[in-house]
């Protein structure tokens, strides 16, 4: 490479005011989803975004070209449901493709993913994330408000075979809902290499009630863990994420809880967030929101992306405010969550 080329391809990495160096963008595809979560959304669903302002995998592609060019080495798609988006695969090979980016991990619910998991790991996706909040199917009904659970366990056992580690399932823990079968979860990680991540319920605008009644603290879900057997702390599986990690002595997989609420993770942020609209969502709980896709449509192209993603980090927050029965008034769906 000579030197002109090798300049053009450094530039400064996104540091935001309080020094924290951003390489981590989450990608929302869509915002729409095939289940009903209780704790996520109403039964009727949201207020969709309108097809024609949802960013096309071109647009996609071209943000993530810029945010790769100041620093940004891991993307993780996500929706809504990411895997009802068509030919997800064509957006994972776009991406793998773009210089800088390392790493490219999903977050599903699992109902479509045996069926797609080999196209997605031929086209670079490295890891998947698989909501699931009970292992029975009376309850997984319940709390999804649709069938599917042996779907899920297909969808997770393929991502195993396909190499699509570490696997990592998310489990909101409910109380009176799904909080007796942490050991059940549990006794997974000493079965297979899965790494469970339990979740605190938070506060979104369909769950305020639910979430001040059945919550449950990371603490005590780590007391009701180390009942169960020793306990030790180990490194957090190849990843982003917020976790607090731990494994039973002589498990293949781990266990760890995620606590925005309880003890959040805000001092070391170093993630933003790119809605299927084209809004950069700079905190998971705030309103900061920046416009890229108008300004993308107008032809800014790559070089007022990257303006625009140094500008935002000057107003990115040093943490959020969130606190138990109160709302996350920008937070439209638990996908957004977990790494």
């Amino acid at each position: 490479m000579q030197l002109v080329d090798l300049i053009e391809t450094i530039a400064e990495p996104l540091v935001d005011a309080f020094r924290r160096p951003i390489t981590y963008l989450r990608v929302s595809v869509t915002d729409r989803c095939n289940l009903r979560c209780v704790y996520c959304m109403p039964e009727a669903g949201l207020p969709w975004i309108a097809k024609p302002d949802v960013l096309s995998y071109e647009e996609i592609e071209e943000i993530v070209r810029a945010a790769a060019h100041v620093g940004v080495r891991s993307i993780r798609l996500t929706g809504g449901e990411p895997l009802i988006r068509r030919e997800l695969h064509k957006l994972v090979a776009r991406i793998a493709a773009i210089p800088g980016i390392d790493d490219i991990a999903l977050s599903t619910n699992g109902l479509l993913l045996a069926d797609q998991a080999p196209a997605l790991r031929a086209a670079g996706l490295r890891r998947v994330n698989v909501s699931l909040d009970t292992l029975r199917e009376d309850r997984f009904f319940a709390i999804a408000r649709r069938l599917g659970l042996e779907r899920v366990l297909a969808g997770i056992d393929a991502a195993l075979a396909h190499g699509l580690g570490p696997v990592k399932l998310n489990c909101v823990v409910m109380r009176g809902q799904n909080d007796d079968e942490l050991e059940a979860f549990a006794a997974l990680t000493r079965e297979r290499a899965v790494h469970v991540r339990f979740i605190e319920v938070m506060p979104v605008a369909e769950n305020v009630g639910l979430q001040r009644d059945a919550w449950v603290s990371s603490d005590e879900v780590l007391t009701r863990l180390r009942a169960l057997g020793e306990i030790r702390p180990v490194p957090n599986p190849h990843g982003n994420g917020p976790a607090r990690t731990f494994a039973y002595d002589g498990a293949p997989g781990t266990v760890g809880v995620i606590s925005p609420l309880a003890h959040d993770y805000c001092e070391t942020c170093n993630r933003v967030r790119l809605s299927a609209d084209g809004k950069l969502k700079l905190c998971l709980f705030g309103d900061h929101l920046i416009d890229l896709r108008t300004p993308l449509r107008a032809g800014g192209g790559q070089a007022e992306i990257e303006r625009l993603l140094r500008a935002s980090m000057h107003v990115k927050p040093e943490r959020h405010h969130l606190a138990l029965g109160e709302i996350a008034s920008q937070m439209r769906a638990f996908s957004e969550i977990g790494g």
